[in-house]
């Protein structure tokens, strides 16, 4: 059965509800086909070949006996497979009774590559609308692939199972880390840049990472939610960069990891003008102190400059720093054990 949160057994009402929510042949169908993808009303419409009301009335059903979940972006609303709670397990247990193979599923799924393969061209028309402005900087720093090197041993000393990507563009640090953790979520303002993400991840095989359009001041998750947050290339970006590590420190498990991935201070301005940055890079003090304002350690820094870098070229700077809560309670009971 697939990895969820859900407890191992059910009350009556809850197998009832959710068999009774299930057992029709267009609610079964969207069940198994929400499994695949995150998916809006219109793309199920397409898939299922029924009307817009009849989808939007059977999903409505299954998302209120804890089947699929929904949340929204901008406009639209994206439904999936329930991962968590009751609903989730009875979800994951009919789908595993079900063969991928039958002629019904099989046919939405062949609908479902073919709404893939249209998202995945409007994609890549704007992302090839957007290209030449992600080329033109990162032809001033290290390759990505030295970057993404450092991305991975900066996080490399422990395990993670849960990964938030703050900013997170065309999903490319979920991408990278998918094997490694068992959940990861993608936030970002842009519903542009979450298509070109989502059309990333899907073409990556990526399942276990859910992608959400939020602010970065305010992140849709609880408490100590995640125990590593990667803000990779987005200070820049913003007017209060103290405020967003605040904010990503309040989703950060005790003994949990951020990692600050910027430019460090430059005088390249037609960055402000052509890309829209509000800062040209950051000092490693100031980041050092935003971090320790937010109630986290810093636990290394370092700088990736180009070869022979000259002054129209970008130095990226990353800064990792710990929650120190684990930390303390270690101390305290290590204290409490000399008494």
């Amino acid at each position: 059965m697939s990895n969820l949160a859900g407890p191992r057994t059910l009350s009556f009402s809850s197998v009832l509800d959710g068999l009774k929510a299930a057992g029709e042949d267009t609610r079964l169908r969207l069940v198994a086909v929400l499994a695949e993808a995150e998916l809006t009303v219109s793309d199920l419409t397409e898939i299922l070949g029924q009307s817009q009301p009849r989808i939007s009335r059977h999903l409505k059903l299954l998302a209120e006996a804890g089947l699929v979940e929904r949340h929204r972006e901008a406009s639209w609303v994206f439904y999936r497979r329930a991962s968590e709670g009751a609903g989730g397990v009875i979800a994951a247990q009919l789908l595993d009774l079900l063969d991928r193979e039958d002629p019904v599923l099989a046919d939405d799924r062949a609908r479902l590559d073919a709404v893939r393969s249209a998202r995945a061209a409007a994609s890549l028309a704007y992302f090839s609308a957007h290209a030449r402005q992600w080329d033109e900087i990162r032809k001033l720093h290290v390759p990505e692939a030295a970057v993404e090197a450092a991305v991975r041993q900066a996080l490399g000393g422990a395990p993670i199972r849960s990964l938030l990507d703050l900013g997170t563009g065309t999903g490319r640090m979920l991408e990278l880390f998918a094997p490694d953790i068992e959940r990861g979520m993608g936030v970002d303002l842009s519903p542009d840049m979450l298509g070109v993400a989502r059309t990333n991840l899907e073409n990556a095989g990526v399942r276990n990472c859910l992608l959400r359009q939020s602010d970065i001041y305010a992140v849709p998750a609880p408490r100590d939610s995640f125990d590593a947050v990667i803000v990779h290339q987005v200070l820049h970006y913003l007017d209060d960069g103290r405020r967003a590590l605040k904010e990503a420190a309040r989703v950060l498990a005790p003994g949990g990891r951020m990692l600050v991935v910027d430019f460090a201070p430059h005088a390249l301005e037609f960055l402000r003008e052509a890309h829209a940055h509000r800062h040209l890079g950051f000092a490693r003090e100031t980041v050092a102190t935003w971090l320790a304002d937010a109630g986290l350690e810093l636990t290394s820094f370092r700088t990736l400059a180009p070869e022979g870098g000259a002054g129209d070229s970008l130095t990226v700077s990353l800064w990792l720093a710990r929650d120190p809560r684990v930390l303390m309670a270690s101390s305290d009971l290590a204290d409490r054990e000399i008494a």
